[in-house]
């Protein structure tokens, strides 16, 4: 698959997107959201890939937001349906999607590109990344899922402040607070991220599916409901031949070969 604004590659169980518009600090416009959809399709009927990771092309930025020359020009009727597909839905695709998606985030990480990484499920950064939803700086609010996900990663009163303020904070900050899950330097970042992705890749991908089924539902429907939900994938598991070669791979004190089945 050839694409225009981002690079896309396949390999041993790992897929990567890197937003490949340095010049533009790696802003998403239209176009390159379309192509990121595209991605997203592929990857979720592809069942050779296990993992899915995310990054910003130049060593810059991560992702700087969105292209405001795009934006400029919105009807608030432009503004709803954008937000319906190509905003905050594409962002929401993330989250919903079965596999486990990583953020690989070097340089800045702000307003539409930090509301992605936190529809992410694992968030890994570079020592020099900046963090931020300064929407509010311009007159506009976070629009891509920032007031939903950011006070339930880091609480309602740090999301406001933020928010509020516009600030950026840095990467040791951000991992203080819980926005992201691990910090080294740019040089490492790479293969930091690749070594989680590869350990991820080598589970169950049945199993991991479910555990992440089961976390987004208790997030949003409360505890209650999400053990009854975590009880029932259980016994859907047991099912599964996955789970015949762990407990044979165990007891014979090998590594299970996992099928996916």
């Amino acid at each position: 698959m050839e694409f225009e604004n981002l690079l896309y590659k396949k390999e041993a169980g790992i897929a990567q997107i890197v937003i490949n518009r340095p010049d533009k600090r790696n802003a998403l416009n239209r176009a390159t959201r379309l192509e990121i959809l595209k991605v997203i399709e592929n990857v979720q009927i592809d069942p050779a890939i296990k993992v899915l990771v995310i990054s910003g092309a130049g060593g810059k930025s991560f992702i700087a937001g969105s292209d405001l020359t795009e934006l400029a020009t919105y009807s608030p009727l432009d503004m709803e349906q954008f937000m319906s597909t190509l905003a905050q839905r594409l962002y929401t695709k993330f989250e919903e999607m079965e596999k486990p998606v990583i953020a690989m985030i070097d340089g800045l990480c702000l307003g539409g590109g930090l509301e992605v990484a936190m529809a992410c499920d694992i968030r890994i950064a570079s020592n020099c990344s900046k963090f931020g939803q300064p929407e509010i700086l311009i007159g506009i609010m976070p629009g891509g899922g920032g007031t939903q996900r950011l006070p339930r990663l880091v609480g309602t009163g740090k999301a406001k402040e933020m928010m509020f303020t516009g600030a950026m904070i840095d990467a040791s900050e951000a991992l203080n607070i819980g926005l992201i899950n691990r910090i080294c330097d740019p040089e490492e970042l790479h293969e930091t991220t690749m070594t989680m992705a590869r350990a991820i890749s080598g589970q169950s991908s049945l199993v991991l599916k479910w555990i992440k089924k089961s976390i987004n539902i208790g997030q949003e429907a409360g505890v209650r409901v999400g053990l009854d939900y975590e009880a029932l994938a259980e016994c859907l598991l047991f099912t599964s031949k996955d789970r015949e070669e762990g407990l044979k791979a165990f007891f014979e004190k090998r590594k299970p070969v996992f099928t996916g089945k």
